[in-house]
């Protein structure tokens, strides 16, 4: 499966894994058990570890955008997590459309991306 959650912390804490090319398919799992942790426990905090994700078909793009507008102030923080140099400005891309602080770690520091997750 593409995309991949696991909840931590009491599900305050989102990891979402994604690997491979996102279809909008992908979605129809993922956006429902975000909405079910949100309306759980609030604000989430979120490690998106994009380690060997190469990107969206158009009607995942798509969908990608709806969420994004959808949930523009349910995330707390986001930890963008990857090993590419586009990856890295997807956390600069995606500053417009969260209220979330976000910041992004090469995938050898995912210990430091934990512990900014964890900071208060």
């Amino acid at each position: 499966m593409p995309i991949q959650l696991k909840e931590e912390n009491g599900g305050k804490l989102l990891v979402v894994n994604v690997s491979g090319k996102l279809v909008a398919a992908d979605y129809e799992h993922f956006v429902p058990e975000f909405d079910r942790l949100v309306r759980l426990h609030g604000k989430l905090r979120v490690l998106f570890d994009m380690s060997g994700f190469h990107g969206w078909e158009a009607g995942a793009l798509w969908a990608d955008i709806k969420f994004d507008v959808t949930h523009f102030a349910d995330m707390e923080r986001l930890a963008m997590v990857g090993e590419k140099k586009w990856q890295h400005g997807m956390a600069v891309f995606c500053e417009p459309f969260t209220r979330a602080a976000i910041q992004y770690f090469d995938h050898a520091d995912i210990a430091a991306a934990r512990k900014w997750l964890s900071d208060s």
